[in-house]
């Protein structure tokens, strides 16, 4: 049995060796994993909010879904990945906080509030970002309103993607 690794809020695990990447709880955080199935070699990053907009993320590029994905290719590389075998997949990007428009932030277009809105847009920026570094998304497990826990196998890409009341499933 592989040793369970968590990857925690803004955090950005990769791993070479056979082992599980975890997080936990995700609600409008989006998971991302990327992983190389040729040399086995993957990683999650566990991204709280969509894109830096060129605030300095250098101390925590798992913050942000934008240089969250990018910095974790680049620590994949690092450790034998090859770039052009990267495959993705995404988990998370729920809506979790259902507010009335105008609630702690201005509304968008469609009525919605910044937070209950955030779980789409994280997941919009990774997959805006997975496409610019030409990395198919294979899988994904997103949207609704409900947390999810995500574990992601580093050897074999696969990932199970668990929730309390809608079960467990594979992608």
């Amino acid at each position: 049995m592989s040793e369970v690794t968590p990857v925690g809020v803004a955090e950005i695990r990769a791993s070479k060796n056979s082992e599980i990447l975890a997080s936990y709880g995700l609600g409008s955080c989006v998971a991302v994993a990327i992983f190389d199935p040729m040399k086995k070699v993957g990683g999650l990053v566990h991204a709280l909010l969509p894109e830096s907009r060129g605030r300095d993320s250098g101390e925590n590029p798992g913050k942000f879904a934008d240089t969250g994905v990018a910095s974790l290719v680049e620590k994949l590389i690092e450790l034998g990945a090859r770039r052009r075998f990267l495959r993705s997949k995404i988990v998370g990007g729920a809506c979790m906080f259902e507010m009335p428009s105008g609630a702690w932030s201005s509304s968008g277009k469609d009525g919605r509030s910044f937070l209950s809105d955030i779980g789409r847009r994280n997941v919009e920026a990774a997959k805006q970002k997975l496409e610019e570094l030409k990395i198919p998304l294979v899988a994904e497990d997103t949207g609704g309103n409900y947390g999810r826990t995500v574990k992601l196998n580093t050897e074999t890409g696969d990932i199970e993607v668990n929730s309390l009341f809608h079960g467990s499933t594979h992608i």
